[in-house]
């Protein structure tokens, strides 16, 4: 059950950012960041993918942080880790 429920939130996600902006010739949809799913909402060490996207997502970190409906899980303990596990700081919004 606690599987489906984290798909549910990826699926929030992906309908909350139908739409995309291009920052620096970055595609920015928190879709990208599915190779973190894993890691965001466990204690699973981030993949090689996953810091691969969030490398190449920093760019889009503010767009995400200022949405209400992902600063949440973008700004978590979790995320977090990852970020720091993954080499990448986190912008200042």
């Amino acid at each position: 059950m606690k599987k489906s429920s984290h798909i549910a939130v990826f699926a929030v996600f992906a309908l909350l950012l139908v739409g995309t902006e291009v920052t620096n010739a970055v595609t920015c949809s928190v879709l990208q960041l599915a190779p973190c799913l894993s890691a965001f909402t466990s204690s699973n060490p981030p993949t090689t993918a996953c810091c691969d996207k969030l490398r190449e997502q920093r760019p889009c970190l503010c767009q995400y942080l200022l949405n209400p409906n992902l600063k949440g899980y973008v700004n978590s303990p979790n995320a977090k880790k990852v970020a720091s596990k993954c080499d990448v700081s986190t912008p200042n919004c």
